[in-house]
């Protein structure tokens, strides 16, 4: 059984800030949301995690293994680095859905995110004892051959983009996962203990609603960045095989 752990990052006050005493200039708000953004990636990692930039003024972080004297380290680095503060609501649940719900709720009951009073919050409880997290690790099938030799550059990014949306709204309703496009043609998932039947009907309903096809790596282990690193590798089969679904389990929760 999985059990995520879900740390929800908050930008303190950060619309009032972005037009006080006057208003910033938008390329300058957007240099500090990609550096916060990759520092905050960085920090996070270094304890296992991952971190997914959503809207840059929130941020979701798959955080099983990391506790509340982490969190605190994380929240001081960003002060000494930034002219803004972070939030953080951490939750845990069954499913990713579950955990993210729970830790917009523990946030939104210590204030609005733009109140001026509430500053560097750290509510929640992380994991009592360790719990497996699934990562599952997505691709394009010939995303160069297919579109990115073939169609222009806007063209190549509207048909991924097709394929996020269907795959985000599908993974979320029908397996109240977490879905995170990162970069040229990959999305990550983060969900609870899905089977290979689960992740089959999936890339077939993408493939149905939005013409994408997918393949995709699933890994399980005690922290995301472990549970991530066994999904590229199971993704690695899939290109090696000619498949479209491989799960594979980290090391340390083979020893779990």
């Amino acid at each position: 059984m999985t059990e995520t752990q879900v740390t929800l990052i908050q930008i303190d006050n950060y619309g009032p800030w972005t037009v006080s005493p006057t208003p910033r200039r938008e390329p300058d708000l957007q240099t500090l949301q990609s550096r916060l953004y990759a520092d905050l990636s960085q920090l996070v990692a270094h304890d296992g995690g991952y971190v997914f930039s959503t809207r840059f003024d929130n941020m979701i972080a798959v955080t099983n293994g990391i506790d509340l004297s982490d969190h605190r380290r994380i929240q001081a680095a960003v002060r000494n680095r930034y002219p803004v503060t972070v939030s953080l609501g951490v939750a845990t649940g069954s499913s990713p859905r579950e955990a993210v719900g729970e830790a917009t709720a523990t946030l939104q009951a210590a204030g609005s995110a733009q109140d001026s009073d509430r500053t560097e919050i750290l509510r929640g409880e992380p994991l009592c004892e360790d719990g497996t997290v699934q990562i599952a690790h997505f691709d394009v099938n010939d995303a160069t051959g297919q579109y990115t030799d073939e169609l222009n550059a806007f063209d190549v990014f509207r048909h991924i983009d097709r394929g996020y949306s269907a795959l985000l709204e599908y993974m979320y309703d029908a397996h109240d996962s977490l879905s995170f496009f990162i970069g040229g043609d990959n999305v990550i998932s983060v969900t609870p203990g899905l089977d290979r039947a689960a992740f089959a009907e999936t890339i077939e309903h993408v493939e149905e609603a939005a013409g994408i096809e997918l393949k995709v790596g699933v890994g399980r282990d005690l922290t995301a960045g472990d549970a991530g690193m066994a999904a590229k590798e199971a993704l690695e089969r899939c290109r090696n095989r000619g498949t479209r679904v491989e799960i594979g389990t980290g090391e340390s929760a083979g020893r779990a």
